[in-house]
């Protein structure tokens, strides 16, 4: 099936392949700045190395998707009809295309993932063989990979498809990948919490409506958050590890769905996407550990002592590269005032807001006090009754999908290379201070 969204992404992506190709051919020298000792072993903190078209993080101002700030997509991107959210079709279109779209833009986009979300019934049977403790996360990544057998990439490539061409089927990929994402992870979620008992998708609705439906969650309220959550999680440019993961094996020409499965894996990272999942079971053992209902600010600045005393950190706060609040926290801090400000639990996230930042300020090694995405999200879902928190992550792995599955595309039009860094070994970089020393 041929879209008008394929033809918006050819006459986007070609030419500017052609002048990314151009400009470094005339400008390969141009320095970006000098790498230290330190961040060599930071894990390349701060280091570029990479393009990245979809998005991009600043310290002070968050996320900007295609140059446009959380709040602004909030406002411009199309919504459902009364609906008060963007619709993540919206900032799928923009990342890949990098112009806004219509409203008739989304729902034919819409419409053609609805056409492609049919799952081979191998990949269900597939997870029924699992067991039902079985993580989500490893689930979700094994049934990824099951639905390889029908990439069409893959099939390309062994037909012998000429390089200039890479991006054709590795947008058909992306764009069947993302289609039935929604429909394997509510069909685990059924499987893993509720008996197995299934819940077929709706005709003709949108993305997330029908994801929160097939996960058996119906209404005005939840389809909005639904929304928020898969377009504020989208992307967070292309260092963090579940878009690096994609993009490293993807250089190597793996699929979509090779490469997607990467991502999942480093998103199941406690300091990475699990994160949502620390954090609010650390948000329930703290109201039970302060008696239940809703602590006074002591209370938790007292708990909050006691954590860190302990070795450990408050999760949801720090990130590394944000330097305050990150927007992804105040639209959903914005969501709850408006939907469930009575909310215990909503409260005690509020609450902890006011009380760990100055906490962690006092910290000389902390340099980012604040919130990030994580330190909101496990409260608003369990709002609406996903209480399942082990289920957290693979919700933010169906929208991380959206980023960086269209960066991949993006990669394979503009013939980015195979990522093969060089490496040092500690002895070498020993050698190299003694020979700076013997100069001095």
């Amino acid at each position: 099936m041929s879209s008008n969204i394929k033809k918006s992404f050819a006459d986007s992506i070609l030419p500017h392949a052609a002048k990314v190709k151009q400009m470094v051919a005339e400008n390969g020298s141009l320095k970006l700045g000098e790498i230290t000792l330190a961040q060599v072993y930071s894990g390349m903190k701060g280091m570029v190395g990479m393009i990245t078209e979809t998005s991009k993080l600043d310290p002070e101002e968050g996320i900007r998707f295609r140059g446009y700030s959380i709040p602004e997509l909030r406002e411009l991107l199309p919504k459902a009809p009364g609906g008060s959210e963007p619709l993540p079709e919206g900032v799928f279109y923009l990342m890949l295309t990098g112009t806004l779209p219509t409203v008739d833009q989304v729902n034919e986009l819409s419409a053609e993932w609805e056409s492609r979300s049919n799952v081979p019934e191998h990949v269900f049977k597939m997870l029924d063989a699992l067991p039902t403790y079985t993580h989500p996360m490893t689930q979700f990544s094994a049934a990824i990979l099951a639905m390889r057998t029908e990439s069409v990439f893959a099939h390309e490539y062994e037909k012998g498809i000429s390089k200039k061409d890479y991006w054709d089927p590795m947008f058909e990929d992306t764009m069947n990948l993302i289609a039935r994402l929604p429909r394997v992870a509510a069909y685990i979620y059924r499987r893993t919490y509720y008996n197995n008992e299934q819940i077929e998708p709706l005709k003709g609705a949108d993305w997330a409506a029908n994801f929160a439906h097939m996960m058996g969650y119906d209404g005005v309220e939840i389809y909005a958050l639904m929304r928020l959550y898969l377009t504020i999680h989208a992307d967070h440019e292309g260092g963090n590890v579940s878009a690096h993961a994609t993009h490293l094996a993807g250089s190597a020409l793996s699929d979509a769905y090779y490469s997607f499965s990467s991502a999942i894996n480093g998103l199941a990272g406690p300091l990475h996407g699990l994160a949502n999942q620390e954090v609010i079971r650390w948000i329930l053992d703290l109201q039970k550990d302060l008696g239940g209902g809703l602590p006074t600010k002591e209370q938790i600045e007292q708990y909050v002592h006691r954590t860190l005393s302990e070795g450990k950190v408050v999760p949801g706060y720090g990130h590394a590269v944000l330097r305050k609040t990150d927007p992804r926290f105040a639209a959903q801090m914005e969501f709850a005032k408006k939907y469930m400000a009575d909310d215990d639990i909503v409260n005690i996230v509020w609450r902890v807001y006011d009380v760990v930042p100055g906490i962690l300020s006092n910290i000389k090694k902390i340099k980012n006090p604040w919130p990030n995405v994580d330190a909101h999200s496990g409260a608003l879902l369990i709002h609406y009754g996903i209480k399942e928190y082990d289920f957290f992550t693979v919700l933010f792995g169906v929208s991380r999908s959206l980023g960086v599955l269209a960066q991949l595309t993006i990669s394979r039009a503009m013939g980015l290379p195979i990522e093969r860094p060089g490496s040092i070994t500690s002895e070498w970089i020993e050698d190299k201070i003694a020979q700076s020393q013997q100069a001095v």
